[in-house]
């Protein structure tokens, strides 16, 4: 897909039906792709979900209307998609910084937020690395969970953090560490979305089934909790995030959508995508990140 046509695609329907009860999913089939893989490329290209969007668009068409109209704020919170007033007042003073019946005097301040348009711009000078890699058939044995689409990017979500402090803290992995040998106990985050419905993605934490990988009774690590996760062959591209922390995950995704998909003749695919965070450190590179592709 066409990323950045398709985003600003969005953002005409998502401005052509401001009024209505429309939310990302509603968007995503629109540009005809998967819940989870729209929310994330809007929100890595735009550093906001398509729901944030939406929002932020109302609350500024709102506050407009109330400087200009005489209609009553029951009115135009029902118009904006607030059920009742306590609600919009709430989003609209945080939004704003002033509750909606103070937005009609004189020396009110609001917050003008403008319908987006994306365009790919040159991006100045730095160095991209990345290799393209083809893999065969690849097997993991993870601890699984399902998380919401909306915490993708979200700054203030530590979801996904949070599940990582568990697993290690409660030495949740012990099952699978010992059947991978010392300097070779790598791990991976993945994540794909999940079947069972449009607004969730599963992540699991785990280790690679391979040569290296000891023999394994699967009922029984099943039944501690563990899941089987076939990855079938595809092509990758593959970048070092190098940084101190997980903030270098989101760049690497940002810089992906922003500039790999633009310029390179791929397109994102809706596959298993992982993190792989090596047993044996190396310098300045906090995971590398494997991304699905396909050429256009």
């Amino acid at each position: 897909m066409e990323w950045i046509a398709a985003m600003q695609q969005a953002i005409s329907y998502m401005e052509e039906h401001l009024l209505d009860q429309i939310n990302y999913e509603d968007v995503a089939k629109h540009v005809h792709t998967s819940s989870y893989e729209f929310h994330r490329a809007f929100s890595f290209l735009t550093g906001m979900t398509a729901n944030t969007y939406i929002r932020n668009r109302r609350l500024s068409l709102a506050g407009r209307e109330l400087r200009q109209s005489d209609a009553r704020i029951t009115d135009i919170a029902l118009k904006y998609g607030y059920e009742t007033p306590e609600s919009f007042t709430k989003a609209f003073t945080r939004f704003h910084g002033i509750a909606p019946r103070l937005a009609r005097e004189d020396s009110a301040k609001l917050v003008l937020f403008n319908p987006l348009t994306i365009r790919l711009t040159v991006q100045g000078g730095k160095n991209m690395d990345y290799k393209i890699v083809q893999t065969e058939q690849k097997k993991f044995i993870a601890l699984v969970r399902s998380f919401n689409n909306e915490i993708i990017n979200d700054d203030d979500n530590h979801e996904i953090a949070d599940f990582w402090a568990e697993v290690n803290e409660n030495k949740m992995l012990g099952p699978i560490w010992m059947l991978r040998e010392d300097g070779k106990r790598d791990l991976y985050g993945l994540c794909t979305p999940t079947t069972g419905g449009p607004g969730t993605f599963d992540y699991g934490i785990g280790i690679i089934v391979d040569e290296d990988t000891a023999p394994y009774d699967q009922k029984e690590l099943e039944k501690a909790g563990f899941k089987i996760w076939d990855v079938t062959p595809g092509t990758y591209v593959v970048f070092d995030c190098k940084g101190k922390n997980g903030d270098c995950i989101t760049e690497t995704w940002s810089m992906f959508y922003k500039e790999f998909l633009p310029q390179m003749g791929y397109e994102a695919a809706e596959q298993t995508d992982y993190e792989l965070y090596f047993d044996r450190e190396r310098e300045d590179v906090f995971c590398e990140l494997w991304i699905p592709i396909r050429k256009k």
